[in-house]
């Protein structure tokens, strides 16, 4: 079963934000992963254990570029990216022609329920006012199979509460880890890894890694 939700304001302002910045952007991120072995190597965890689970089909949610959807790709799963940005989409499309990419919500995906072996957010809720998050969290629990997989990245915070912060596209929200794996937890999900840390960055916080499992006993 597929919902429909309307596009709100954070999200448009998100969209018009990454639609003015595809090339740029793409040309900032298609390698970095090359820089960053913590990422690359909890992506290269998430990829072998959504192998173990006998359905490799995964979802790049929030795939900008498209760089990850292809890395996924690489790593021999079945995947595809989906992106609120038509700009990004487009861009990912002509650099990655094999692969399938489409315009969606991340509240809204165009996945029937119960069909992924794993789902990707890298970096891709953060945006996502704190209020509506656990709504958010609803939709990759709905469209995982049974015992599938999700790798959410994002950065945090040693506060006790999400900080806003004017990411260099659009304003952004960091997490404190325990309170997302919570947040996790409470959609139905079972957070079993966690990576921390430090990026270097000016705006001091931290990169945070966490895998979470749907339970094979999730659905009646």
């Amino acid at each position: 079963m597929l919902f429909s939700f309307p596009v709100t304001g954070y999200q448009d302002e998100t969209r018009a934000a990454y639609d003015g910045v595809v090339e740029l952007y793409a040309s900032l991120f298609a390698d970095r992963l090359e820089t960053q072995p913590f990422s690359r190597n909890m992506i290269g965890t998430f990829a072998e254990l959504v192998r173990t689970t006998g359905n490799p089909r995964a979802a790049d949610v929030g795939c900008g570029p498209g760089h990850l959807t292809a890395m996924l790709h690489d790593l021999g799963l079945e995947a595809f990216g989906l992106d609120l940005s038509p700009g990004m989409v487009e861009h990912a499309r002509r650099a990655h022609p094999e692969l399938r990419f489409d315009e969606a919500r991340m509240e809204a995906l165009p996945v029937e329920d119960d069909t992924l072996g794993g789902v990707l957010s890298h970096y891709s809720m953060i945006h996502t006012p704190p209020e509506e998050l656990p709504a958010l969290l609803t939709e990759p629990v709905r469209v995982l199979a049974p015992g599938g997989l999700l790798l959410v990245s994002f950065f945090a915070t040693d506060g006790p509460e999400p900080v806003r912060f004017d990411h260099k596209v659009a304003p952004a929200y960091s997490w404190p880890v325990d309170r997302f794996a919570e947040l996790l937890a409470g959609a139905g999900l079972v957070p079993f890894a966690r990576l921390l840390h430090d990026p270097a960055s000016e705006r001091g916080f931290l990169d945070a890694h966490l895998l979470a499992r749907l339970p094979s006993a999730q659905r009646p």
